[in-house]
């Protein structure tokens, strides 16, 4: 696990690669000589991104377990075999956990964990009787700390953790490698309107770079930046009171988030009726 993996040629099929980190994951992968599939539920999006990186487009909603397995059918009949499989596609509704219409809670429970366990059925047993692949998650460090304002969210990233440790474990010895990219608050239109706390504000290239990284030299747990996995572990070993203290200091509070910032974007997977 420690050599440096080529990723020339490799086939590499990313969901929601149309926009944002995913786009940027797509662009790092091409850079490095792979052959790169997009799915993404906006086709149009999707194909003028390919266009720009040379990529291959694909219409894929993660949440439809037939338009999944489409997709790497129709992936690996182009392409070939699929390398490398990441699960990017997400949703983040914010604000009291009290206030979030239903709609909201089942659009991120849907795309933000009931995605990436389809993604990793469709993906996986194929690599499994190959003997190799590589699935990879971009999850977040709301996978790891408590997160004001963003509870839903927060299960579901935390749901996807455990996901994949417990998959790593079923899988160890088949030749698959499982990871996790827990990354802080990154400058997207999901964290619009959002503070990034006591680190910096991410960009969606700085991910993509930790994505390529993984895939050439694999590890489980990859948070961005690196800082928060450590402080996170030692601060886990701190009383209660005092871990909620440091929590406080360092973790942005959503509940302060700038609404009108979010309106738009949340209004995209929200019923307009409760």
């Amino acid at each position: 696990m420690s050599d440096k993996r080529t990723l020339t040629g490799q086939v590499v099929a990313i969901t929601g690669g149309a926009h944002g980190i995913g786009r940027e994951i797509a662009a790092e992968f091409t850079a490095a000589g792979a052959q790169v599939a997009i799915g993404d539920i906006d086709l149009d999006a999707a194909q003028k991104t390919a266009a720009e990186l040379g990529a291959k487009a694909y219409r894929l909603d993660v949440t439809d377990r037939d338009c999944l397995n489409a997709f790497l059918t129709e992936v690996a009949h182009e392409l070939g075999s699929i390398d490398i499989f990441v699960s990017n596609a997400g949703l983040m509704w914010v604000g009291p956990f009290a206030q979030e219409p239903h709609s909201a809670a089942r659009a991120q429970i849907d795309v933000n964990l009931l995605g990436v366990i389809n993604g990793i059925k469709a993906a996986a047993p194929a690599m499994v009787a190959r003997g190799g692949g590589h699935l990879i998650t971009v999850a977040s460090a709301g996978s790891i700390l408590p997160t004001p304002g963003e509870a839903t969210y927060a299960a579901t990233k935390h749901g996807v953790l455990g996901y994949l440790k417990a998959v790593r474990a079923e899988m160890r010895g088949t030749g698959v490698v499982v990871t996790a990219i827990m990354p802080g608050v990154v400058d997207t239109a999901l964290a619009a309107g959002t503070s990034s706390g006591a680190a910096k504000l991410l960009t969606s290239a700085e991910v993509a770079r930790s994505v390529v990284k993984a895939a050439a030299r694999p590890r489980f747990e990859v948070t961005v930046p690196g800082f928060i996995g450590p402080a996170v572990k030692v601060a886990n070993l701190l009383p209660l009171a005092v871990r909620d203290r440091l929590f406080g200091a360092m973790v942005p509070n959503q509940l302060q988030a700038r609404a009108a910032a979010r309106q738009e974007y949340q209004a995209s997977f929200t019923d307009p009726v409760q």
